[in-house]
């Protein structure tokens, strides 16, 4: 069974991200994650608490955040606030961070393994009611302790780098892969499985991508390919047939905006990427994948206001014809 989850980008008003999460959740879908993209979308515990206040059954939690606009203590204590608020609905999602938050607050991203690390580290301690002292690279605590914790409180780590989802793998409770190159899914699976095994820890597998069953949704996630495909490791732009020239025609149009850059993004280069077809192409394809590599969620995107409601109605639907 794929259990049905969706991420929203707050671009508009919290209001607006709250009745996303009750179609969501009248929908049958189980778990929300909300981006933390810092001045780029609505502050990410203001959007929870309202969706937590306004929804009864959704596991809400950061989709992700990162350790470096906030203190892991802060963190730490508004997932352990939000929790309480929600009647233990409350997970933590952790990441590395992208540009897109961090470079409007001019913060640099310094060694972000450890970074990760020490704020899972921190904060797993900090759910177990322990009082942490801790002087890390990172993450530094005196005599620290929380309020309200419930030591089940799930850690999740999104990431793609082989050493950050082997840390994933070993240290969380789970691992988001996100629109990751669809060959690698099963080796960036077996990564994650293997340093889990090692650790003696048994991480439950999300994955997210876009279902695209029409030319519209096409446009709608083209914008949001264009620095995933930029950024792609060279083996990757070149299975794709991605050259160093088209790269650089990208990356020249951003500096235009997301919508400029995407009329330079090659269908043939996005399919890699997205599960696409008819909504019984989709849904065997999303079947297959969950089947293959052991997937226990599958995460719906909803990167832009325009399409949500048509994303979400989709995916409950693709979703439920596998499931």
């Amino acid at each position: 069974m794929v259990r049905p989850a969706f991420n929203v980008m707050p671009h508009g008003s919290v209001g607006r991200a709250v009745e996303l999460a009750q179609l969501a959740e009248s929908l049958g879908y189980e778990r929300c994650w909300v981006y933390d993209e810092g001045l780029a979308a609505s502050d990410v515990y203001v959007a929870l608490t309202a969706i937590a206040t306004s929804t009864q059954t959704l596991t809400v939690g950061p989709g992700i955040t990162n350790p470096y606009t906030r203190h892991a203590g802060a963190t730490a204590s508004a997932i352990s606030s939000l929790d309480e608020l929600s009647g233990g609905r409350a997970f933590l999602g952790i990441g590395a961070g992208g540009s897109l938050t961090l470079d409007p607050l001019s913060i640099a991203r310094k060694r972000p393994l450890t970074a990760v690390r020490e704020t899972i580290d921190a904060c797993r301690r900090l759910f177990a009611g322990e009082t942490v002292s801790v002087d890390g690279s990172h993450v530094s605590l005196r005599e620290a302790s929380l309020l309200n914790v419930r030591a089940g409180t799930e850690i999740w780590l999104a990431g793609r780098g082989p050493r950050m989802l082997e840390l994933g793998g070993a240290a969380c409770d789970g691992v988001l892969v996100d629109f990751i190159f669809k060959p690698h899914l099963g080796p960036a699976v077996e990564r994650i499985q293997a340093a889990g095994a090692a650790a003696g820890n048994r991480p439950r597998i999300s994955y997210s991508t876009m279902l695209v069953t029409d030319d519209d949704t096409m446009a709608a996630i083209k914008p949001h390919l264009t620095y995933r495909l930029v950024d792609s490791p060279a083996e990757v732009q070149e299975a794709i047939g991605l050259t160093d020239a088209d790269a650089a025609v990208i990356r020249a149009a951003l500096a235009d905006g997301l919508e400029a850059a995407a009329e330079h993004v090659r269908d043939e280069w996005a399919l890699p990427f997205v599960i696409a077809g008819s909504p019984r192409e989709c849904g065997e394809e999303l079947h297959r994948l969950a089947e293959t590599h052991g997937v226990e969620s599958f995460v719906v995107p909803l990167l832009d206001d325009e399409p949500a409601e048509k994303l979400l109605h989709s995916g409950a639907s693709i979703i439920e014809m596998i499931n």
